[in-house]
């Protein structure tokens, strides 16, 4: 039995004009209309198999005939400006608002043994800004980050893997950094999200402009507050903590699965304890949960689809430069000798945060357990 988008595809092919740019343009509105946050198109034997992602999770949403999908491949292409003749590099491109009736997505494509593989990541009303106080943060990681909005200083690290929530949290923060009469710069890769008022500029390393040549160049730009997307190496990482040290209230992510590992990270990347301590104000680790179907309580109902969840919530905390955790920092403290610390300066941590959310009734251990890797 044909699922809902493979008959939304089959009424797209069959119009005599334009049969594949028509099945493109309807690919893009049923996925947008599905609340999908991605789309992979997955290369096989008999065509491609499509796949949402709702709510972090994946989805199978239908399967495109083999003689179609090539070429409905390259019809993505066209609309993100990439060349088709292309097939056997990765490549990269956008779909702006106007050129598909799905809004704004990210494409990027990369050659199998069975074809071209691509998936499309939803770009604009979907990931339009949010104010701070509608993210659903606990009220203490809410207040920090609307305290460092309203007096920006220092530097303030967001970690979490992908997906985890960090760019939502982000341009809240500087679009409330921006409310403040503040002038805010970015760095990025890529740009997710275009926030009124905010400089933005996205990195382009095959053209030389990488996160650390970028971020000198700002300095020289009369920043107020500047965000970088990721600090990925020694030299953003030392080129970002001295703009903070300097007077330059510095916003970026860090790969790290709590903030004591982030800050490990930092220390990894070279950045000296002294500086760390003196520059940083505080770590924000995150994640995202689906949130338990009110109108079935997780049992699974029509309204969620079936799957007992409908929905995200964030379970969020917050490390502040302590006293403890300076005195850690400076000791040369590991990972868990600084989550001791943090603890010990009032950090609970995403695993009590997490408890507090399956008490309320907002998700499920099962969901802890599958985000954290851990139950709650």
């Amino acid at each position: 039995m044909p699922t809902p988008l493979e008959e939304v595809l089959a009424r797209a092919l069959a119009e005599r004009e334009t049969p594949v740019a028509a099945a493109a343009d309807a690919l893009l509105a049923a996925a947008r209309g599905s609340g999908a946050s991605d789309v992979h198109l997955d290369p096989e034997e008999d065509g491609l198999a499509v796949l949402y992602r709702v709510d972090g999770v994946l989805r199978p949403a239908g399967r495109v005939a083999v003689e179609v999908a090539p070429r409905l491949v390259a019809r993505l292409k066209v609309l993100a400006e990439l060349p088709t003749y292309v097939t056997d590099l990765p490549q990269e491109g956008r779909i702006r608002d106007g050129r598909g009736p799905g809004g704004e997505w990210r494409l990027a494509t990369f050659p199998t043994v069975r074809g071209e593989r691509a998936v499309l990541r939803a770009f604009g009303p979907a990931r339009a800004v949010r104010p701070l106080s509608d993210l659903g943060m606990p009220a203490d990681v809410a207040g920090s980050l609307a305290d460092f909005a309203r007096h920006p200083r220092g530097a303030i690290v967001l970690c979490g893997p992908a997906g985890s929530g960090k760019t939502t949290t982000i341009y809240a923060l500087l679009a409330a950094i921006r409310d403040g009469g503040r002038h805010v710069l970015t760095l990025e890769d890529p740009v997710e999200c275009e926030v009124p008022g905010v400089t933005q500029t996205q990195v382009a390393p095959a053209q030389g402009l990488t996160f650390a040549r970028g971020l000198r160049s700002l300095l020289r730009q009369d920043p107020d507050v500047l965000m970088v997307g990721e600090v990925r190496d020694r030299e953003t990482a030392a080129v970002a903590v001295e703009a903070a040290l300097t007077g330059h209230p510095l916003v970026t992510t860090v790969h790290g699965d709590s903030a004591p590992g982030a800050l490990a990270r930092l220390q990894d990347l070279g950045v000296e304890p002294a500086s760390l301590t003196s520059a940083l104000s505080g770590v924000v680790s995150q994640r995202l949960l689906r949130r338990a179907c009110r109108a079935c309580g997780a049992a699974g109902c029509e309204s969620c689809g079936r799957t007992g969840y409908r929905g995200r919530l964030a379970v969020a905390d917050w490390v502040g430069m302590s006293a403890p955790l300076r005195k850690a920092l400076l000791a040369g403290a590991d990972e868990p000798a600084l989550a001791a610390a943090a603890a010990e300066a009032g950090s609970r941590g995403l695993d009590a945060r997490a408890a507090d959310l399956v008490a309320a009734g907002e998700t499920t251990g099962d969901e802890v357990e599958r985000v954290l890797g851990r139950r709650s």
